[in-house]
């Protein structure tokens, strides 16, 4: 059964994380990792631009890539939204432990909007 309705969030990945995401047919997100109690998407896109290409890209494999996905909205709305920076800087926080409920709400696939390869 599809919600009533649903928000867009989006979510700055690099390579490794995609290819997982990619791994799970573009249904799910991966674990966090032990040092990572929040799994924090966005709610813009420019923001997660913004993290995409100012950090992905100076760590790791260097490729930041922007996912967009929807979410079932009254399941969403149970998470905290904190600002941190601007206002354009609002995250979604969800506890690492609940990913795996929060991966269940996504609603369709998780789609790649914009990509940022490493500039030398």
């Amino acid at each position: 059964m599809t919600p009533a309705r649903t928000i867009i969030l989006f979510r700055p990945v690099g390579l490794e994380e995609l290819e997982l995401v990619k791994a799970s047919g573009w249904k799910a997100f991966p674990p966090r990792l032990p040092d990572q109690p929040i799994f924090y998407p966005v709610t813009n896109e420019g923001y997660a631009a913004q993290i995409a290409r100012d950090w992905n890209t100076k760590t790791g494999s260097r490729h930041g890539y922007v996912t967009r996905f929807e979410v079932d909205a009254d399941y969403a709305a149970r998470f905290d939204r904190k600002i941190v920076g601007g206002r354009e800087h609002e995250e979604l926080w969800v506890p690492a432990e609940e990913l795996d409920e929060f991966n269940r709400h996504i609603v369709g696939s998780i789609e790649v909007t914009q990509k940022f390869l490493p500039v030398d």
